[in-house]
């Protein structure tokens, strides 16, 4: 059985904090601000992935009323949400994702946030698609007040599933 699911994050910007996108520190004057390290593209593609199976979202499996990982890593949260996969029986088709962010530039480090990904979730990362576009300077995102990703996963259950 073949399914798919559809994720999104967004995280505003702060000041005193590091930026990941992808599971890599990238040079900004201002990260992220959030429970963990606030990478929305991890995130958006944890939540794609989640639902493709019909588990929710992190939020359930990684609530930011947990104090016990706060500053998770989201490579930490995408090798948990690698895990039910298995449990699921579940193979990643693929995953294509896009951030979508008036600053920094990131085409110089998609190869690596591919490479990281895929090795959380245990994949290819030939099988991982990662694309960033401005917001044409429209809405808060287009102002530079943070930063959102959108991801869509396709997953293949072998058996039951269940």
């Amino acid at each position: 059985m073949i399914r798919s699911g559809i994720g999104y994050d967004i995280h505003r910007f702060a000041g005193g904090l590091k930026l990941v996108l992808g599971g890599v520190e990238i040079a900004h004057p201002r990260g992220l601000e959030g429970h963990s390290d606030a990478d929305v593209l991890s995130h958006a593609i944890a939540d794609a992935l989640l639902g493709a199976i019909g588990a929710g979202d992190i939020g359930q499996h990684f609530p930011n009323t947990d104090e016990s990982i706060r500053g998770i890593s989201s490579m930490e949260i995408l090798k948990g949400v690698g895990n039910l996969l298995t449990q699921r029986n579940a193979r990643v088709v693929n995953i294509d994702a896009t951030v979508i962010a008036e600053e920094p530039k990131l085409a110089a480090h998609a190869s690596a946030m591919r490479q990281k990904i895929a090795s959380a979730i245990g994949m290819n990362a030939s099988d991982v698609s990662v694309k960033a576009t401005t917001n044409e300077k429209l809405g808060p995102i287009g102002q530079g007040e943070g930063i959102a990703a959108i991801a869509i996963a396709t997953i293949e259950i072998i058996g039951s599933g269940d």
